[in-house]
């Protein structure tokens, strides 16, 4: 059976952004299946079309609030998802220098230019793949340390 990255791996080369693919891999354990997940991860890609923050950044983020996030009235369960978002980032910022798409492939992948450059340089399928292999298991470690149980 693959493992968790690979199916979100397998999911970007069959043409899912990164942020679909890192957020439809684990959506099904907290009550989001996957359809629903990659049509909501899709204006994630590209850095939100525009080279920002790293889809699977975004994918991850989302993640951590499916996992242990709430709202009104679950002021706790927010605040707790805000210290797991920031330790997230310091991991994938600390293995990967960035959380911006642009600084990651060295590149503004959101401009014509940069778009034919990374395909060329085949930026997506090693940079990208690694990435959103890091994130998947990067909040994958953060969600077992923090005990949070699967809430289908």
């Amino acid at each position: 059976m693959p493992d968790v990255a690979e199916i979100a791996v397998t999911r970007f080369t069959d043409g899912c952004n990164c942020c679909q693919s890192v957020l439809s891999c684990l959506s099904g354990r907290y009550g989001l299946d996957a359809e629903t997940a990659i049509r909501l991860g899709t204006g994630f890609g590209g850095g939100m079309v525009r080279g920002g923050i790293c889809g699977a950044v975004s994918g991850a983020v989302m993640l951590l609030g499916l996992a242990g996030g709430g709202g009104h009235g679950h002021e706790d369960l927010k605040l707790a998802t805000f210290g797991r978002v920031r330790d997230f980032y310091s991991r994938f910022m600390e293995r990967n220098g960035s959380i911006i798409c642009r600084d990651l492939l060295g590149l503004d992948p959101s401009t014509p230019e940069g778009k034919a450059r990374a395909r060329e340089e085949n930026l997506f399928a090693t940079v990208c793949s690694r990435l959103i292999v890091d994130a998947v298991t990067q909040v994958q470690a953060i969600i077992a340390e923090s005990g949070l149980p699967d809430r289908p």
